[in-house]
């Protein structure tokens, strides 16, 4: 047999397979800013996967209307129509399997999971929060923190586990606070380094690098520490070309 027979036999005649994108449901409950630069980031090619679904537990949420507007599957489940938390998440549960997704993200979800929501999808779940993690669980984190007189502040992706803002944290991006600082100024500035961080985050997952293990996160195999990474104030203020370098 010829190099040139064996070459058609094994190699022209094969038709390699499709591969299909990881999947990305994204869960909302507002106006869903984190969830438009998860858009615009696979529009670039800079996601690694494919929103398939955004379902929000509040049925006015503009986010279902980006979702729409993007060709994205858009889901309202009001969480007022069902009797207790338990059988929410339980419904929630049957409408994300229903989109066999890779990875779940929380971007802006105000709901707090439950045990058995948060074992289901354990390891394949994010959350985008608007604090340096630890510090500021919870609700109201920019009046916390100027009451604080806080020095710093910023946000942070973390894996969702059943402590409250409480799972490793993956990623981080700093801001300095200045004294003319108010919360809605935070809030601006905060969630411009959401949306930067956010979507890298979850390309990092979704190819394969950032995985969740009991010991927390690792990134190409070797543990994150505490606070993940971090992008500085002033590595964040270049990446947003912020004309301020306070």
């Amino acid at each position: 047999m010829s190099s040139t027979d064996y070459n058609s036999d094994t190699l022209t005649d094969m038709t390699p397979e499709p591969t299909t994108p990881p999947r990305v449901v994204v869960l909302i409950s507002g106006s869903g800013s984190n969830l438009q630069a998860l858009i615009e980031a696979q529009s670039h090619d800079r996601l690694g996967g494919e929103v398939v679904a955004v379902i929000s537990n509040e049925a006015d949420a503009y986010g279902l209307k980006r979702a729409r507007d993007a060709g994205i599957d858009a889901v309202a489940l009001p969480h007022r129509e069902y009797d207790s938390r338990e059988a929410y998440d339980g419904a929630l549960i049957k409408v994300i399997e229903r989109h066999e997704p890779d990875l779940i993200v929380l971007a802006g979800f105000m709901r707090i999971l439950t045990p058995r929501f948060v074992q289901r999808f354990l390891g394949r779940m994010l959350n985008i929060h608007p604090s340096l993690l630890p510090a500021y669980q919870g609700l109201n984190t920019h009046a916390r923190a100027l009451a604080d007189e806080a020095k710093q502040h910023g946000c942070s992706v973390h894996f969702v586990t059943e402590e409250l803002d409480g799972g490793p944290v993956v990623l981080q991006a700093e801001l300095n606070v200045t004294s003319d600082d108010d919360v809605e100024s935070l809030k601006q500035k905060v969630q411009a380094r959401e949306h930067l961080i956010l979507p890298i985050a979850v390309q990092w997952f979704l190819q394969g690098r950032l995985q969740y293990s009991g010991d927390g996160a690792t990134m190409d195999g070797h543990l994150l520490p505490l606070h993940g990474m971090r992008l500085s104030h002033a590595d964040a203020a270049e990446e947003l070309d912020e004309s301020e370098s306070v």
